[in-house]
C-alpha cells in the first residue's frame, strides 16, 4: 500500500481501474432511466418511416396553383391515393405526405373555396417546402449511441423510436453503507454533549439516490474489531462497501485491521486532498471497499470523487468521473495550503463564491452550497474575476 498520499487523478485512476462491469441484463425502455447501456443502441427502424408534414396545410406538388382538394391525411390516417398535378391534400403536423407530393403549403398562406385552394401569400412551394423526409433523424442500422452512454428521458424516447422494447445494461449494484463510530447515536434519539447524532450514513445515501441500486445502511457502527467484523458480515453480498469514519491510523482508527481479518486486501491509503485525505480503498474478490473519513464535509467530498465513480463504472458508464465547469471567482480568495483543496462555494450565474467556514467537521457551509472550488496545492491568492475550475453539486 503506498506511503504517500497520492494525487487526485492517480488515486481515481488506481481505484477505476479495479472497476469490472457488472453482469448484462436485459430491462423494459421504460425502466432504464439511470442505467449505461451494455451495447451500442442501434436503430430497429428508420425515423420517420416516411415522409411527413411539419406544418398543418395542405400537401401539393411543387409550382404554382390553383389546386383541387381530393383528400386529407391525418396523423395516424394517410391519403391512400396517388395525388395528380394540380391536386392537393389537406393535411396535419406530422402526417404522411401522400405519394406524388413533394411540398405543403402552409395553411395561413392559402384560400380555400370549396374544393379550390388557391395560394393567397409567399413563393410557389418548392420541393421539400414544410417536409420532414422519410430518415431526417435516423435511418435503420444506424449506430444512434454508444455502449456507456447515460439512458435519461430523451434516450428513453431515442430507444423507443428506434424499436426497442428492452435494452442491455448492467445489473444495478448492491451498495452497502456502513457508519461508524463511538461517539454516533441513532438518527431521532438524544445525543448527550459526547455523542453527534449519525449523519453520514444518509447522506451517502443520498448522494447514491441518483444512481439505480440496491442500498443499505448499516449502523451506526461501534468502534470495536467485533462490530466492525459483523457489519462487513453484513455487507458480505454488496458489490461496493462504503465505509465512514475509521479509516485514519488513530488508536480508535480499526477499519484497516477488520478488512484485513474480513479477508480484504488494501490497495491504496491517502489522497493529498483537503478535506479528504485519509481516504482507503481495497478489494475482496471483485468487491471493492472505500473507506472514508469520519468528518462529514470530507465524507461527502470523497464520496462525490471516489464512491459515486465507483458506482458508476460497475453499471458500464464510460465517463464515471463527475465533470467539472470553469467560473471566474466573486471575490478574491486567498492563497491555498500545501494540499489540493475543495472549497465549498455557491455559483451562480458564470460567478463562484467561496463559503467564509471551511473547517471538514461543519454541515453549515456545506448545505448552503452548491459547488466546490478545486484548487491547486500551494495556489496564490487570486483576485475576483480569476477563472477556477468547479464541481457543480446538488443540494436541494
Amino acid at each position: 500500500m503506498n506511503a504517500e498520499a497520492l494525487e487526485l487523478e492517480d488515486a481515481q485512476a488506481r481505484l477505476l481501474a479495479l472497476v469490472r462491469p457488472l453482469p448484462v441484463e436485459h430491462v423494459d425502455v421504460a425502466d432504464a432511466r439511470g442505467r449505461y447501456l451494455a451495447a451500442p443502441l442501434v436503430a430497429l427502424r428508420t425515423q420517420p418511416a416516411a415522409a411527413l408534414s411539419a406544418m398543418d396545410g395542405y400537401a401539393v406538388r411543387a409550382g404554382a396553383g390553383p389546386w383541387s382538394v381530393v383528400g386529407e391525411s391525418a396523423a395516424g390516417h394517410p391519403y391512400a391515393g396517388i395525388l395528380a398535378p394540380a391536386e392537393a391534400v389537406r393535411i396535419a403536423t406530422g402526417a404522411v405526405l401522400p405519394a406524388g407530393a413533394d411540398a405543403v403549403i402552409i395553411q395561413e398562406n392559402c384560400d380555400r373555396d370549396g374544393d379550390v385552394l388557391t395560394q393567397t401569400a409567399g413563393a410557389a412551394p418548392e420541393p421539400g417546402a414544410h417536409v420532414r423526409a422519410a430518415g431526417i433523424d435516423f435511418h435503420q442500422s444506424d449506430e444512434l449511441l454508444a455502449a456507456g452512454s447515460l439512458i435519461g428521458p430523451a434516450q428513453i424516447a431515442l430507444a423507443l423510436a428506434a424499436g426497442h422494447k428492452y435494452l442491455a445494461v448492467r445489473r444495478a449494484p448492491r451498495i452497502a453503507v456502513i457508519e461508524t463510530g463511538d461517539e454516533l447515536a441513532p438518527p431521532g434519539t438524544p445525543a448527550d454533549l459526547h455523542h453527534l447524532p449519525a449523519s453520514n450514513g444518509a447522506m451517502i445515501a443520498a448522494q447514491f439516490a441518483a444512481l439505480p441500486g440496491h442500498l443499505a445502511i448499516i449502523g451506526p457502527v461501534a468502534d470495536t474489531l467485533a462490530a466492525l467484523a459483523g457489519a462487513l458480515v453484513e455487507a458480505e453480498s454488496a458489490d461496493l462497501v462504503v465505509t465512514s469514519g475509521g479509516a485514519s491510523v488513530g488508536d480508535h482508527d480499526l477499519l484497516q485491521p477488520a478488512l484485513a481479518a474480513w479477508g480484504a486486501e488494501a490497495v491504496f491509503w491517502r489522497v493529498a486532498i483537503r478535506p479528504g485525505k485519509p481516504l482507503l480503498v481495497a478489494t475482496r474478490g471483485a468487491q471493492i471497499i472505500i473507506g472514508l473519513p469520519g468528518n462529514p464535509v470530507s465524507s461527502y467530498v470523497t464520496a462525490l470523487l471516489f464512491a459515486l465513480p465507483i458506482g458508476r463504472a460497475l453499471l458500464g458508464a464510460t465517463s464515471p468521473l463527475p465533470e467539472t465547469l470553469s467560473a471566474k471567482l466573486a471575490a478574491p480568495l486567498a492563497a491555498g495550503g500545501p494540499r489540493r483543496e475543495l472549497v465549498r462555494a455557491v455559483y451562480r450565474g458564470g460567478t463562484v463564491t467561496a463559503q467564509s467556514q471551511q473547517d471538514s467537521g461543519t454541515l453549515l457551509a456545506l448545505a448552503k452550497s452548491n459547488a466546490l472550488i478545486d484548487r491547486a496545492a500551494h495556489a496564490p491568492a487570486a483576485t475576483a474575476g480569476h477563472v477556477v475550475r468547479v464541481y457543480l453539486i446538488q443540494n436541494g
